[in-house]
């Protein structure tokens, strides 16, 4: 069997992010990034009308990294150069001063109301919601439901918290009749993933990126000829190397009393119905009376 070798490039593939999705992305790179980068980062997105009006140097000089620093962090944005970067921050900017009203400070303390604490997770569900619906591709979120929706088998891969998402997206995939699995063993995941191949689609839950027990079994499916999605908060990280579609989610901010596993969630859920809706309109005919079927086999469990 020949060995697939995905290719990758450093300059971004498809058009660059609209001004509202550049925070988002900042937010959800950063983390990733190289603490020069983050400074950069950091200043477009907390003054983009100040940082707009900079050239690369002056930039640089104000972030106390390089012009090339500078490059590197607006093409990891999503940007071919800092040009359009630029540009990008000048129509933040002009949205910011359209009258919106200043982001709320969601940092949960541990003597806060529980009010508050409603509030403040309500915010930020809502904030992550729309910056992972602002961040994703949906070039590359058509081409997956094009692979689910004509797959042989579909295996999806989770472990801890992403685990519950991907039972999610396998009961979801189950209701309208098609042949889903989710392996939160590691070794069973791998196992089985061997026994994919073209036609069949393998799909990852990873907010970090970076979890072995997952990008394993991803590997091995993407060496057997299926059709490999990932799901994850960090696109540059090593699970994308394996992954021909990867569907980008953002986060709220951690701190001490919720951490990634509980705010990456929420985003990856959105990209698990995402996908669930688009498939079960591409397969409509056969997926409408399957999810009759499901419901009227559980309606006695409802009535009184």
């Amino acid at each position: 069997m020949t060995q697939r070798v995905k290719e990758t490039f450093e300059k971004p593939s498809g058009p660059p992010p609209a001004p509202a999705a550049l925070a988002a992305k900042v937010r959800t790179l950063a983390p990733s990034m190289t603490r020069s980068m983050q400074r950069v980062a950091e200043a477009v997105a907390g003054d983009p009308a100040g940082c707009a009006a900079l050239t690369v140097t002056g930039l640089a000089e104000l972030t106390g990294t390089s012009e090339a620093t500078v490059v590197r962090t607006a093409r990891l944005l999503g940007y071919p150069g800092y040009r359009d970067l630029r540009l990008a921050l000048a129509g933040l900017a002009a949205q910011q001063q359209s009258g919106r009203a200043p982001a709320l400070t969601t940092d949960i303390a541990v003597d806060d109301p529980i009010a508050d604490v409603v509030a403040k997770l309500a915010y930020d569900e809502q904030q992550t919601l729309a910056d992972t619906a602002a961040g994703l591709d949906t070039a590359q979120l058509g081409a997956a439901v094009t692979a689910l929706a004509g797959a042989r088998r579909i295996d999806v891969y989770g472990v801890g918290a992403s685990a519950l998402v991907a039972q999610d997206l396998m009961q979801k995939l189950l209701r309208i009749g098609l042949i889903a699995h989710a392996h939160s063993d590691p070794h069973l995941a791998v196992t089985n993933a061997v026994q994919l191949r073209g036609g069949d689609v393998a799909v990852a839950f990873t907010h970090s990126g970076s979890t072995g027990d997952v990008i394993e079994p991803l590997r091995v499916a993407f060496e057997h000829g299926a059709t490999t999605v990932a799901v994850t908060g960090r696109p540059d990280g090593p699970v994308a190397q394996y992954a021909d579609h990867v569907l980008t989610t953002s986060t709220a901010r951690e701190s001490e009393l919720r951490p990634a596993a509980m705010s990456s969630r929420t985003s990856q859920l959105l990209v698990v119905d995402c996908l669930f809706i688009g498939v079960a309109q591409r397969t409509y005919e056969a997926a409408a009376p399957a999810l009759s079927a499901s419901y009227e086999a559980l309606a006695h469990r409802h009535r009184r």
